[in-house]
């Protein structure tokens, strides 16, 4: 596992999390667009409406409401199967790399978003990756991260939000 890394050069400012999966791309792509694959590391559903990846497709994201009574929209902004996937998720910009490596997948998770939750996000896109990569994340292991990364941000980005108003998780 990386560290994220989070820059400030763009319009918005970007998390960029990485992980090297034992998976080759194709096996990879199927955990970010299939749903039952999904929904072992996803934090929420993804609903494509059609049910069709490709590029302009509305997606709808619902919550799981014993985590948060939330459902986002967005939209496909890029899609190249199996290496590159872009989305809108609320306010936010997700893209997923799938780069070859050596039989298994490098994926670089890039999240442009709010200065606000660049720690928070950050420190839930690691226990998510974690999943993905087939760990299983310590049920504490967000808030010492999510302080980690604030402390990290602050400086760059300015103060850093806990977890959303409404979250029944953590």
């Amino acid at each position: 596992m990386t560290e994220p890394v989070l820059s400030t050069e763009g319009e918005r400012p970007a998390i960029r999390l990485e992980r090297r999966l034992a998976d080759p791309p194709a096996i990879v792509w199927r955990a970010l667009t299939e749903p039952e694959r999904l929904a072992t590391w996803f934090p929420c559903q993804i609903l494509v409406d059609g049910g069709e990846w490709r590029v302009g497709a509305a997606l709808t994201f619902p919550f799981p409401p014993e985590v948060i009574e939330m459902t986002l929209t967005g939209e496909v902004l890029e899609l190249d199967a199996p290496h590159v996937l872009a989305y809108t998720w609320g306010p936010e910009t997700l893209r997923f790399e799938l780069l070859d490596d050596d039989g298994g997948t490098r994926l670089v998770l890039t999240d442009e978003l709010d200065s606000s939750s660049a720690a928070r996000n950050a420190a839930g896109w690691d226990d998510c990756l974690d999943l993905l990569a087939g760990g299983v994340p310590d049920k504490g292991a967000w808030r010492p991260r999510f302080e980690r990364y604030a402390v990290r941000f602050e400086p760059l980005v300015g103060p850093q939000d806990g977890p959303p108003e409404g979250y029944k998780g953590e």
